[in-house]
């Protein structure tokens, strides 16, 4: 993750979708007047969902998500339709390309249904219409009025309305709620000290993308920011000439970090500040306590938002497993997800730790959540679970009032 680019969670999603050569990889190009999707005559060429950042005015940082048929064919057709499905949970809104010359499909029909179920912002588009005669370009704008208002005739070859259409995306953004990372617990001048551990699992020459963010939130909100690791801590807790505001650490050095940090000064982690930001940190409180009632066998999924080079001390799967079984004396069976694989069927699992979800954007963690809350699997994150096992949860949220009043 480069200082100088727009995190992809922070980019607004947007999902192409539509069935083999509508044109969806020629819209992408059209949109964004460079040649940043693979284009080709032959079906299928778009096996994968890619993609594709950028800045798209009026918009700003995009992410452009380009998906395979929705009419693939095969076994493996199959695989490749259910990826493009997915992809749904992470946009904020969605482009249904159709071709103009073939009309709308009964695959279309369905995935429309679909945007409209879940309340997605969404333009259908009927592409090819460069192809079409004046009468034809009609009949194919009535059919399509059928479905909704928001549509458009459109030539990637032309460019006909793609200004317009560029005007009708920017018009169905999302409306921004509100998200507190520390902003709103500090004031000018505030010191902030960020413990960032530097072991073997930390990427070479810069820091991970949460404490990027904290510390970019810190330096918004003119704060003053102290980084350091946990080794030379307490030398600059006795620098300060005035104790911090607050006290920010990586989750696995919170047992260390604990000790260190006088009581009288709030402390809290990167993976919780995190999962308050994504708007997961309630109920990852409320399911923090099933680590009490876990035993032998019972299933845990351990799930990362990111697809990160395993270490042989990494924290999902090594770390976390240990002080799971540590904390409970017992040795349940562990899975491990990463990126965006997360499963639709969670019932097998008596809990599920997830991790601060910086890699994530919100729509797809809210997904995530409502799929756990409506199978009735607790879901709790990284940060709390560490915190709740080493005997500091209410002291590491303390500085949240909203959460802090969950375990009164």
């Amino acid at each position: 993750m480069s200082m100088n680019t727009t995190p992809a969670a922070e980019r607004i999603h947007i999902g192409i979708f539509g069935r083999r050569n509508a044109g969806k990889s020629s819209l992408i190009n059209a949109i964004t007047s460079q040649s940043l999707a693979i284009v080709s005559e032959q079906k299928g060429t778009t096996t994968d969902p890619v993609y594709k950042a950028m800045e798209l005015l009026p918009l700003g940082p995009v992410m452009f998500i380009d998906t395979p048929g929705l009419d693939d064919e095969g076994e493996l057709g199959a695989q490749r339709v259910e990826k493009a499905y997915q992809v749904l949970h992470k946009c904020d809104m969605a482009l249904l390309v159709v071709d103009a010359t073939v009309g709308i499909s009964e695959e279309d029909k369905r995935l429309w249904a679909l945007l409209e179920a879940q309340k997605r912002p969404a333009v259908l588009v009927l592409n090819k219409a460069d192809k079409l005669g004046e009468m034809q370009q009609a009949l194919a704008a009535v059919d399509a009025l059928k479905l909704t208002k928001h549509c458009f005739l459109v030539s990637t070859q032309t460019k006909r309305n793609i200004n317009e259409l560029k005007e009708a995306i920017a018009a169905l953004r999302p409306k921004e709620q509100e998200r507190h990372l520390l902003d709103d617990l500090l004031k000018p001048c505030d010191t902030v000290i960020l413990v960032t551990p530097i072991d073997s699992a930390a990427p070479k020459g810069r820091l991970i993308l949460p404490q990027q963010q904290v510390l970019r939130n810190v330096l918004d909100n003119k704060g003053i920011g102290v980084v350091v690791q946990e080794s030379e801590l307490a030398m600059a807790l006795a620098k300060l000439a005035f104790p911090p505001r607050l006290v920010v650490t990586d989750s696995q050095a919170f047992a260390k970090v604990s000790q260190i940090v006088p009581p009288t000064i709030p402390l809290t982690s990167f993976s919780i500040l995190m999962a308050r930001y994504k708007g997961s940190l309630e109920n990852a409180v409320k399911a923090v306590r099933t680590l009490d009632s876990i035993k032998d066998g019972d299933k845990i999924l351990i799930s990362e938002g990111c697809t990160h080079h395993r270490q042989c001390q990494d924290i999902g799967t090594v770390k976390l497993p240990g002080w799971v079984r540590k904390y409970t004396q017992a040795e349940p069976e562990f899975c491990f997800t990463s990126g965006t694989e997360f499963p639709e069927d969670l019932s097998e699992y008596k809990l599920i730790i997830h991790c601060g979800a910086c890699m994530l954007n919100e729509k797809e963690m809210a997904y995530r959540n409502k799929t756990a809350l409506e199978q009735n699997v607790p879901m709790t994150n990284y940060g709390i679970a560490i915190a709740y096992m080493n005997g500091i949860l209410r002291r590491t949220v303390e500085p949240l009032p909203e959460i802090a009043k969950l375990l009164e």
